[in-house]
């Protein structure tokens, strides 16, 4: 009499896979959301820390000269004169344009809305008149960050 070997799994062996992939998937995929949300804010970061330093060392080479003031807008997104490459893209909504901002939008970063070629990735507000020279760079997005305040809540973008 020949005894056949079973081969391949039971209903119960398949069935308990299928839970745990589930229960792995459950746990994985909010996290690798959450992980992509995060290293937008983390770029974001990254971006107004380099271009914020280029304008303070701007600031600071021209204190120097004899003259304190901040780049114009014009100079700031000409490549070589406050930054050595071409200001990079916001995270939030792929553009690297830079529009001109006025006191009291910059005062509480107000973003633009976009119409046509109005668009852009960034805000700049620079007055060289005052008697102390001001200058704000911001993003141009409201969308909630990953960087939480003292108490607990989301960040936008553009209070970055």
């Amino acid at each position: 009499m020949k005894t056949r070997n079973a081969r391949g799994f039971t209903l119960v062996e398949l069935i308990a896979v299928i839970v745990v992939l589930a229960i792995l998937s459950g746990i994985a995929v909010p996290k690798y959301i959450d992980y992509s949300a995060r290293a937008k804010s983390a770029a974001l970061q990254g971006a107004l820390g380099g271009i914020r330093t280029g304008i303070a060392q701007y600031f600071a080479d021209q204190s120097v000269s004899g003259t304190a003031q901040y780049p114009t807008l014009t100079q700031l997104t000409t490549v070589g004169v406050v930054m050595q490459e071409q200001i990079p893209a916001n995270p939030y909504n792929g553009l690297t344009t830079v529009t001109a901002a006025t006191a009291t939008e910059a005062a509480i970063a107000t973003r633009t809305v976009a119409t046509g070629n109005s668009a852009s990735g960034w805000r700049y507000y620079v007055d060289n008149t005052l008697s102390t020279p001001a200058a704000v760079f911001y993003a141009n997005s409201t969308d909630a960050s990953r960087v939480l305040d003292a108490s607990g809540v989301a960040i936008t973008a553009n209070k970055l």
